[in-house]
């Protein structure tokens, strides 16, 4: 499903980002499906520009290994000039104060039930399974539907 939101855009995450993805699939197999899917590639950075970036968003967000997966986006986003998708609330407050194209996991998902592209049914279910994973979303478990229509995400008709 994550696959056709990318609309047939091409899907980079930094490292950091694999390496929390690896940990999670320790405690959630289904994670590793996301480690072994061929449409997503780890951008491994070797260049100077993208590391001193992350090292400057480290120094700002990361507490121990917490963040290092925001980082390593808005890095991107900065050095790249790429549009990033981020859900916790203070690195996309970064991302708008550096001017980065940034958009939530949920707006995303709104556009795909909005355009008719997936239904509402599944992309409930698919924030139940972020969710079960440990991904951050603005409500839990079951709340999507609510969250969005108290939001102004979806109109009541959309759904």
């Amino acid at each position: 499903m994550l696959r056709f939101l990318a609309a047939g855009r091409a899907v980079y995450i930094p490292e950091a980002v694999e390496d929390e993805l690896r940990r999670a699939s320790e405690h959630n197999p289904t994670l590793g499906a996301v480690l072994n899917a061929e449409w997503i590639t780890v951008h491994r950075a070797t260049d100077v520009a993208y590391l001193a970036t992350f090292a400057s968003y480290e120094s700002r967000l990361a507490v121990g290994r917490t963040n290092l997966g925001e980082c390593g986006v808005l890095a991107m986003g900065e050095v790249y000039g790429c549009e990033i998708v981020i859900d916790d609330n203070t690195a996309r407050q970064v991302a708008k104060e550096k001017g980065l194209r940034v958009i939530a996991t949920v707006p995303l998902l709104c556009d795909a039930v909005r355009t008719k592209q997936l239904t509402l049914v599944m992309v409930e279910k698919l924030a139940d399974d972020l969710l079960a994973s440990e991904y951050f979303l603005p409500f839990e478990a079951g709340g999507f539907r609510r969250h969005v229509i108290e939001n102004g995400l979806l109109d009541y008709d959309d759904s």
